[in-house]
């Protein structure tokens, strides 16, 4: 018997135990997937939400709230479950014990667990809500804890010496965030720490019930032991239920702010039940009707009442101070962004009617900010048409075409060299004007019926940019292209020009044109054009411009750009002896003595 009785045990240790190893091999598994599939429903959320969405400090306190704790909630809740069932089934034998000793006994535990119950739900429920409404303070630490790990922004902070101030913006940030968040903790230990002598309390009463049941006669000496264990289990069950259920509670509240992200609800959709199609391939007519707009959460006019028209081939180019509205025009016409009032045509038709995926297709761009990923060099290029069926050699012609291959064929493994350090050893770190030509090339790569290039080449030395701009003529075609640029020799190859200021068309019309009224687009271009021109027999720069010889330089270089060649000069780069008007750019690196120099930034 006593042998069968050790087997009986070692069995039952045995599957217990492997069950236990079972089911955390389950958990851990199920928590994964679980991570991972809420991460895929924010990463898919996010490719659907208006960009406007990203220019809301709201939006992105859902976002950080959703993604901080959504993914561990889930798999917690459930195991939470599975403890409250495993804690009532353990709890139910005790009590009908008890309840031999006392029928009131059970209901005394549990009428002095109320109190503790309420003080757990209540502060699960502030300590959401804190975290919750101080979203920006954790946002603001984990924005100077990168600061301090980006290894773009290093260099500078290190020279700066930033360090310490950045360091210690962190440790401000925490101080004020941390202090609600310990009054709480402080506040909820204090009023546990007050029913715990209450309990306490309550429970030597209990115990000498049952020692006085003892004394009298009532119970044998070892049921002391099982009912007072009785009681300390039926305490202890009923402490777990309400941590567990106040944990669950805590958990729903904390996926709402999934549920709140997920219902996010974008805007940039058709407005046709049936949208229409581009007709890729063939030239379009683009027109602003009385276009203005308005930033998310702002009220001034970055874009006021723009109304002019691009016919299919047409070479234009924005230009204006930084801050004129170049950029934001270049979103709307991608339908980042909805007009806030007017609206735009493609081909006739509202922008709104025409399937969205399908117009962004339509479109090779680059922006001022464009982008860096880290994979290899030939997905760098490929990303400007993922679904373009293209062979190798569409992927070395859009380099040549950039002049990226000068510096790629240099590369230890060429095209399939990865870039940026993230994740290979081998990975290699280019020059900002290396990643522009990558950019560059990711647009010719583009099949696509408009190119927009917003400042392509600000970070390009001169040659390059030369070269980049010949290729640009040779290349656009019978497409329709839009320049943003700051540096205006870029625009005397364009049939249109569209100057802005402060939101607002103030002139539009070739180079020639807006050169001969002598408006904005003159000052700007002249402005540009005074840093090249040499002071001759002691005359200044600047009088130099205002006399015959300067209008007939400048006459000069209208006349060599005016019949759709680069704005360089096909022959030797400047610099080299001659004239202004034979093949120096009219542009200078520098702005004149007294005047800021502008950004490329819009």
């Amino acid at each position: 018997l006593v042998i069968k009785i050790l087997i009986f045990r070692f069995v039952y240790n045995f599957v217990t135990g492997l069950i236990n190893r079972i089911s955390n091999i389950l958990n851990n598994i199920s928590s994964e997937l679980v991570v991972n599939h809420v991460n895929l429903k924010i990463m898919y959320k996010s490719r659907e939400v208006d960009l406007a969405s990203f220019d809301l400090p709201e939006f992105y306190e859902k976002f950080e709230n959703a993604k901080r704790e959504a993914g561990n909630r889930p798999i917690h809740i459930l195991n939470a479950n599975f403890t409250i069932i495993s804690t009532v089934i353990s709890m139910l034998s005790f009590v009908v014990a008890l309840m031999s000793v006392s029928p009131w006994a059970p209901l005394v535990i549990l009428a002095m667990s109320i109190p503790t119950a309420i003080i757990n739900f209540r502060y699960r429920k502030k300590n959401f809500w804190y975290l919750r409404w101080h979203s920006k303070e954790r946002r603001q630490m984990n924005y100077y804890s990168n600061l301090m790990t980006n290894k773009d922004m290093v260099k500078e902070i290190r020279l700066f010496n930033l360090s310490d101030l950045f360091i210690g913006r962190y440790y401000d940030t925490f101080k004020v965030y941390f202090r609600g968040l310990k009054k709480l903790f402080v506040e909820e230990g204090l009023l546990h720490m007050c029913m715990t002598v209450v309990t306490t309390t309550i429970n030597c009463l209990l115990f000498l019930y049952i020692a006085k049941g003892v004394a009298e006669g009532k119970y044998e000496v070892g049921d002391y032991s099982f009912y007072t264990g009785a009681l300390s289990s039926i305490s202890g069950g009923i402490g777990t239920l309400i941590g567990t259920t106040a944990s669950i509670y805590e958990g729903t509240l904390f996926i709402d702010n999934l549920i709140s992200f997920m219902n996010e609800k974008p805007t940039i959709v058709p407005s046709l039940p049936e949208p229409r199609r581009i007709q890729h391939h063939t030239g379009h007519t683009i027109e602003f009707q009385h276009v203005s707009f308005v930033y998310p959460g702002t009220e001034r006019k970055v874009i006021n009442d723009v109304s002019f028209t691009l016919d299919p081939g047409d070479t234009c180019v924005l230009v204006g101070l930084n801050g004129a509205g170049k950029t934001t025009l270049i979103k709307l016409l991608t339908r980042l962004y909805d007009p806030t009032e007017g609206r735009i045509l493609l081909d006739g038709h509202d922008l709104k009617e025409y399937a969205v995926e399908d117009l962004y297709s339509m479109f090779g761009i680059i922006f001022q900010d464009f982008g860096k990923y880290a994979v290899n060099v030939r997905e760098n290029i490929q990303f400007g048409q993922l679904e373009r069926d293209a062979t190798e050699e569409d992927v070395h012609l859009a380099a040549e075409q950039s002049s990226a291959d000068q510096f790629i064929n240099d590369l230890p493994d060429q095209y399939d060299t990865p870039l940026m350090r993230y994740f290979e050893e081998n990975g290699i770190e280019l020059s900002i004007g290396q990643w522009q030509k990558l950019s560059i090339a990711r647009a010719f790569y583009s099949d696509s019926d408009v190119i927009i290039l917003d400042e392509p080449t600000a970070s390009l030395d001169a040659i390059a940019e030369q070269e980049i701009y010949n290729q640009f003529d040779r290349l656009r075609k019978d497409k329709t292209t839009i320049f943003v640029s700051h540096r205006l020799s870029s625009a005397t190859v364009a049939n249109k020009i569209i100057v802005l200021e402060h939101g607002a068309v103030i002139e539009i019309g070739d180079h020639s044109e807006l050169m001969k009224k002598k408006g904005t687009y003159y000052e700007l271009f002249s402005t540009q054009a005074k840093r090249y021109i040499t002071p001759i027999d002691g005359m200044s720069a600047e009088d130099f411009m205002n006399t015959g010889e300067a209008a007939m330089t400048i006459e000069a270089a209208n006349a060599h750009h005016g019949h759709g060649r680069p704005p360089f000069g096909e022959g030797r780069p400047f610099g080299e002896g001659r004239p202004f008007g034979e093949g120096h750019p009219p542009y200078g690196e520098r702005p004149p003595h007294g005047r800021p120099e502008p950004s490329n930034k819009n």
